[in-house]
């Protein structure tokens, strides 16, 4: 700090009042502390701190209304605070009650005189506002973190581009607008053209291309530089490379215009099918296949029905069919289709079930089910091929008799007849086979096969004549 040279000779005459208003003025803030640190006076230099209380701390210790991180400061300061000595500028916080804590610069200059002046020890404190320095500063804070985001942001997107530039399948080449010369270009460029990088940036745009597409080339580049569009056309590349589908778009980058080209290899048109076509052939397939086909809702209402299936039932056309259970038709007894249904539930599909059709006219036919759940969005629906075999079966009902060898087998049998028949059947099926067994161990002596088995010879010749097993015998060989 630098005095007056003479302030006794321009300042000596000055009265209180003067001199109380000139150090007002050089302060936002003038405290006076007595000795013992208590504020006994203050003034306001403007009226940035009119709101903020200050005449609250008029008869307070000024230490202890300092935030407690900022005392050692004060303190500091207030030792050596001797006019002889340069004032040293501390930041302390205000605890301010309800108005928040305010941040002030303040120097502290005691005060000397006479020992006869009342105002012997008592220091001035002088505080500058630095609330617009803080917003200032915290301004300068959100514009460098503004900044830093910004610069991450384009540090992202440059890392996108990049990424993409890298990896995209198409040839593209970032080309300077005013000289036509290749400034960038990606790894599939390098692949069409069949260059090293190091040779084609730098080259004059249409490089790789055949000489006889270059007119049409410049004709979408002179587009580009006068529209920013211009219409995609077809070129060759050079030494046989192929045909290329050529487009374009335009950016500007610092001072200058890039054009970015883009070289699309033409397909070639596979040879397949319209998918459109094919299910129209599969549906026509499905019609007119010659085992019934039939499409149901999850509880087994028919939706539609191929031909065969409408033959099987000996109706006139699928209209009758329509709308109806499948359970009409299919099944030996009532809740054989809602045993169908619950297996495609649990388990999706089935396959060469069983079991019987009956048509319109009450014939019966032995059938085969293989069945599917088909599920479309929220809706389910089932699908049967139902075949006849019959004909595969012959026309005996009754064929060759074997006993089920395991409780799997036994159930298969259940719901394609009464439970009464099958233990019939299985009975006389366990008869014939001990009969058979018997003859087979006594040489096809009847006697002796009828002592074996525990039975009358009479009653032996009466199941023999039964099951059809040996010639008739005569009277005499049953006594």
């Amino acid at each position: 700090m630098k005095s007056f040279a003479a302030p006794a000779k321009h300042l000596g005459d000055l009265q209180p009042g003067p001199m109380g208003q000139l150090i007002a003025a050089s302060s936002d803030v003038v405290l006076i502390l007595d000795a013992d640190g208590i504020v006994r006076d203050l003034a306001l230099g403007g009226s940035s701190l009119d709101d903020q209380g200050c005449g609250d701390w008029i008869g307070k210790s000024w230490l202890d209304s300092l935030a407690r991180d900022s005392r050692p400061h004060a303190e500091s300061m207030l030792r050596n605070a001797d006019a002889a000595e340069p004032l040293a500028w501390r930041q302390l916080v205000v605890r301010n009650g309800n108005h928040g804590d305010l941040h002030l610069s303040c120097a502290a200059l005691q005060l000397r005189g006479s020992a006869r002046l009342r105002n012997v020890g008592r220091t001035v404190i002088f505080g500058r506002d630095l609330r617009g320095m803080t917003a200032l500063q915290q301004s300068v804070v959100d514009a460098q973190q503004e900044n830093l985001h910004d610069h991450w942001k384009l540090r992202d997107a440059q890392s996108r581009y990049r990424q993409l530039f890298m990896t995209v399948s198409d040839a593209v080449l970032i080309v300077d607008a005013a000289t036509q010369k290749i400034v960038e270009a990606n790894p599939a460029a390098v692949q069409l053209f069949g260059d090293s990088v190091r040779r084609l940036v730098g080259a004059n745009f249409p490089a790789g291309l055949d000489p006889r597409s270059h007119a049409e080339v410049q004709s979408l580049v002179a587009a580009l530089r006068t529209t920013g569009r211009a219409e995609d056309m077809q070129a060759h590349v050079a030494e046989g490379g192929g045909e290329v589908t050529v487009s374009g778009s335009v950016f500007r980058q610092e001072n200058g215009v890039l054009m970015v080209i883009r070289l699309s290899r033409v397909a070639v048109q596979a040879v397949a099918p319209d998918r459109a076509n094919a299910n129209n052939v599969l549906l026509k397939i499905v019609q007119s296949a010659p085992d019934g086909i039939v499409v149901t809702d999850i509880n087994g209402q028919i939706i539609s029905a191929n031909e065969a299936f409408v033959a099987l039932v000996q109706l006139a056309n699928e209209e009758q069919v329509r709308g109806e259970s499948l359970g009409r038709w299919i099944g030996r007894t009532g809740v054989e289709l809602s045993v169908l249904i619950s297996t495609l539930r649990q388990r999706g599909s089935l396959r060469l079930f069983p079991t019987s059709l009956r048509c319109e006219h009450g014939l019966v036919s032995n059938v085969e089910i293989s069945a599917t759940l088909v599920r479309d969005s929220d809706e389910a629906y089932l699908g049967f091929t139902i075949r006849d075999v019959s004909r595969r079966q012959g026309g005996d009902v009754r064929v060759v008799k074997e006993l089920p060898h395991s409780a799997g087998q036994m159930s298969e049998l259940v719901g394609r007849m009464p439970m009464k028949d099958i233990v019939g059947e299985t009975t006389d099926l366990i008869e014939q086979l001990c009969i058979e067994a018997a003859l087979d161990l006594t040489r096809d002596n009847r006697a002796a096969a009828a002592e074996l088995l525990g039975v009358s010879r009479q009653s032996l010749y009466v199941k023999l004549r039964r099951y059809g097993l040996g010639e008739a015998v005569a009277e005499s060989e049953k006594q």
